[in-house]
């Protein structure tokens, strides 16, 4: 329990499952559909934490014969997972509120009004817990946005139980639950690409103009080819190529000559390279070759 992020998830399982029994109950008794659904969004997220959780812990494991390159991505298959999860509860909130407005029930706005705030309180708790870090691993940000999204449906519903309370106005109710299910739609839309690019191995925005200039800037390098470049996790952006080199190139200055194009090529973000060497063969390739088209 020494590593922070494990600390965080436990602390925000525990809290999260306090959160979902309270709102089942209170959504229960009160009639609430959007307290009822915070709570289901809720227990999702006690799963989902679950499963960066574990992931995390994996994603320490070292290199071994099976997994030569780690377990780094078990995070970012942990924040696909999410995503996907995010996107079908959001669905379900959306049809839900649709059809509350055509059977409406009696809601007791003074309960779902308590119950609401305690939820909110803790949701905040939970999002700020998550908060740090969670800009540099996608695996806690999916975390972190499954805490945000909770923290606004509970403002949502919060909103909505003021104006149960006070005024009566119960169509309130499944309004706030649609603006939340579409806004949580939209993040984890966002979070699912861009754990699903990392899965496909896509480029990571690295200008491969760039690349080639900073390559073909050392007078030893004659070409560049068969270049791929992709996000292998949250810490590593790695390439690999092809480069034509003189055929009395020694395997020494090739070495040294690799360390210097590698100090270059960190400073736009890429911080593992791999270099095949080559004097005759694909002097005349691009940097992008489609390997279909050579068979």
């Amino acid at each position: 329990m020494k590593d922070h992020t494990t600390k965080k998830f436990a602390y925000v399982t525990a809290l999260n499952v306090v959160i979902t029994v309270a709102e089942f109950i209170g959504g229960f008794v009160s009639g609430s559909l959007s307290l009822l659904s915070d709570a289901v969004h809720n227990l999702s997220d006690v799963g989902a934490i679950i499963i960066s959780f574990v992931a995390h812990i994996i994603s320490n494991r070292r290199s071994n014969k099976r997994k030569t390159f780690g377990y780094d991505r078990a995070e970012t298959l942990a924040a696909f997972t999410n995503g996907i999860i995010l996107i079908l509860i959001s669905i379900v909130l959306f049809v839900e509120a649709i059809e509350r407005f055509w059977k409406p029930t009696k809601i007791s706005g003074g309960i779902m009004l308590i119950v609401a705030i305690i939820g909110l309180i803790s949701n905040v708790v939970s999002m700020l817990v998550m908060h740090q870090g969670g800009q540099q691993n996608l695996n806690v940000r999916s975390t972190f946005m499954h805490m945000l999204s909770d923290a606004l449906s509970s403002v949502a519903v919060v909103i909505g139980a003021i104006f149960i309370y006070y005024w009566n106005i119960s169509w309130i109710d499944p309004v706030m639950t649609l603006l939340v299910s579409v806004f949580v739609f939209h993040e984890a839309c966002e979070i699912t690409e861009k754990a699903a690019n990392v899965l496909m191995e896509s480029n990571p925005d690295i200008d491969l103009d760039e690349v080639n200039k900073i390559v073909l800037s050392f007078p030893e390098i004659k070409n560049i080819h068969h270049v791929h470049v992709w996000r292998y996790s949250d810490r590593y952006i790695m390439l690999d190529a092809h480069v034509n080199v003189d055929a009395d190139l020694t395997a020494g200055k090739f070495e040294f000559l690799t360390q210097q194009i590698s100090a270059k090529l960190q400073e736009l973000g890429i911080n593992h390279i791999n270099f095949q060497a080559e004097c005759e063969r694909g002097k005349n390739d691009k940097m992008i070759v489609n390997d279909r088209n050579q068979e």
